[in-house]
């Protein structure tokens, strides 16, 4: 008995510290964009030029002259001389792995902006924070490929006709 009246002597005298939750507010950090769907649409956006590419590349570099390689070829020509739909080429090869970069990124990234996080008056915040989501940095990886790909191709084609 004198056990617990010590003890709930000292549980009384205990000094309780002080809170202040205007200090320290919840963050619920919302993806703008949800990271599985912009992935599934990532792999949609870039199927196609990834297709282009590996037809390109197995034509030239393996030599292999498949019959739907050239029909795939004579496609793309055909989009690229027909007047009303000359502009097709470009959103499909630049176009779409460029929104697939934008989605992805936003999917991974979150944004928050802090006044007087610090305690000092004045101060300002800006926190970025990028989840690790494996699917959606990979398809900006090749996102990115693709565009410099294009890019690169576009511009030594342009320098070499000079």
């Amino acid at each position: 008995m004198k056990e617990d009246e010590e003890f709930l002597k000292k549980m009384e005298n205990l000094n309780v510290p002080e809170v202040n939750p205007t200090g320290h507010p919840k963050l619920v950090k919302m993806a703008i964009m949800n990271a599985e769907r912009s992935a599934a649409l990532g792999f949609w956006l870039v199927a196609v030029p990834c297709y282009f590419l590996a037809c390109v590349f197995m034509y030239y570099f393996f030599n292999r002259h498949v019959s739907w390689f050239g029909a795939m070829f004579k496609l793309a020509e055909g989009l690229d001389k027909t007047p009303g739909i000359d502009f097709m080429a470009p959103i499909v090869l630049v176009v779409l792995p460029i929104v697939c970069i934008i989605i992805n990124a936003l999917a991974i990234t979150h944004v928050h902006y802090e006044k007087g996080l610090s305690g000092k008056p004045g101060a300002q915040e800006f926190i970025i924070t990028i989840k690790i989501k494996t699917w959606n940095i990979l398809l900006i990886l090749i996102s990115m490929a693709i565009v410099f790909t294009f890019i690169a191709y576009t511009m030594t084609e342009n320098i070499s006709v000079r």
